[in-house]
């Protein structure tokens, strides 16, 4: 390949599924930081090109088009998937073909593949901190609803653990609704949460189904000073789905809000909504698949090629200055050092960060060094 060729890299995104609105996010941030990659320049000349298929949420279509991009298309880098079992459908055939793919999507942990870059969270940057906020301010006494698939059944074992941490804490019930769920799979769940009056819910519902626990929650009368709910996955995508007043009140954990006043997100998010528009809901999700094509970018510049032998060791250790933060890449886990923020929805839709790392926090995706204190670890540990 001549060093003026093109560089093709694949990008595998759900744009309609049960979970579109942070999926659709996810390509939106990544075809983002594509074209600004372009119009600056591309990588030392070279356009960066998007070969994009839609998997429709079938983890069985993200199989066969991983390897659709990697044997028909050439690609060594694929940016792509959201939920976990999407994931785990790709990884045998990046690691079949020794490729690449860059995860943005906050995940259950306990993994690590050579042949992966995880941008997104793992449990210690946003589970940890969500149970000392919660527990701190309201009580160790717990209700968890979720999805029923493998993110919230781990992401729900992970909590439970974490709040029995305290001698006072008490699960008084764990529910689970399919991921097409409606409003009216809520109905029982709401009544038995009114019965059982935990100190706060924890929920790992993810995608469009968000917005319907949420909506049951303020029918029934619940108030969120007195019993929110918790979550690491409620953005602002999931808000603009559910209208920002039903939402008012709730906490979520996550490393990137809209709300972060620094000069990299306001503008990052100005450039964003003049391409773009208001259709599509920037979040955490978004963003750690915006700045994780920077990452390739600068990786690329620096070793003159996509090919995974000569990029990891440049990628590794790599960092960037994100939105959310100077984000770096851990050499010893591909994880990413992220910044945990606690955000409690406002009645416009944006969150206000009660809580935040004032450092990176280090990525322990087996949870073998955590502490419910773990807000500042060094960015360099």
């Amino acid at each position: 390949m001549s060093q003026r060729d093109p560089i093709k890299v694949g990008v595998l995104f759900s744009d309609y599924d049960a979970v579109s609105a942070s999926e659709t996010a996810q390509l939106k941030g990544t075809l983002f930081a594509i074209q600004e990659i372009n119009e600056a320049g591309g990588i030392d000349g070279r356009e960066l090109v998007a070969v994009q298929y839609d998997p429709h949420a079938s983890a069985g279509q993200y199989r066969v088009l991983a390897e659709r991009l990697i044997i028909k298309d050439k690609v060594n880098v694929i940016f792509g998937c959201f939920m976990s079992h999407t994931r785990k459908a790709v990884i045998p055939v990046i690691e079949k073909w020794n490729r690449l793919l860059f995860y943005p999507t906050l995940y259950e942990g306990f993994e690590h593949s050579n042949n992966v870059i995880y941008t997104g969270p793992a449990p210690n940057q946003n589970s940890v901190q969500l149970a000392e906020f919660m527990t701190s301010n309201f009580g160790a006494r717990i209700y968890i609803v979720g999805s029923d698939y493998i993110f919230p059944y781990e992401s729900n074992r992970i909590m439970t653990d974490l709040v029995q941490q305290r001698q006072d804490s008490e699960k008084v019930g764990e529910r689970y609704v399919g991921l097409d769920a409606t409003e009216k799979d809520f109905t029982d769940i709401i009544a038995d949460i009114k019965n059982e009056r935990p100190d706060f819910i924890f929920s790992t519902v993810v995608g469009n189904p968000t917005q319907y626990l949420y909506r049951a929650y303020a029918d029934a009368g619940l108030d969120p000073k007195e019993m929110p709910i918790g979550s690491l996955s409620t953005s602002e995508a999931e808000i603009a789905q559910m209208g920002a007043d039903v939402a008012a009140g709730h906490f979520t954990s996550a490393p990137y809000f809209q709300s972060i006043a620094t000069p990299t997100n306001r503008i990052c998010l100005e450039n964003f909504r003049r391409r773009f528009g208001d259709e599509t809901v920037p979040n955490q999700t978004w963003e750690a698949a915006y700045f994780q094509v920077y990452l390739f970018a600068n990786a690329v510049r620096q070793v003159g090629s996509d090919e995974i032998d000569v990029l990891l060791p440049a990628l590794l250790g790599s960092e960037h200055n994100a939105p959310q933060g100077r984000i770096r890449i851990d050499p010893s886990n591909n994880h990413t050092c992220l910044y945990p923020r606690i955000g409690q929805a406002k009645a416009d839709g944006q969150f206000t960060i009660v809580r935040e790392s004032r450092r990176a926090v280090y990525p322990d995706p087996y949870l073998v060094t955590h502490s419910l204190g773990d807000w500042t670890a060094k960015l360099d540990k």
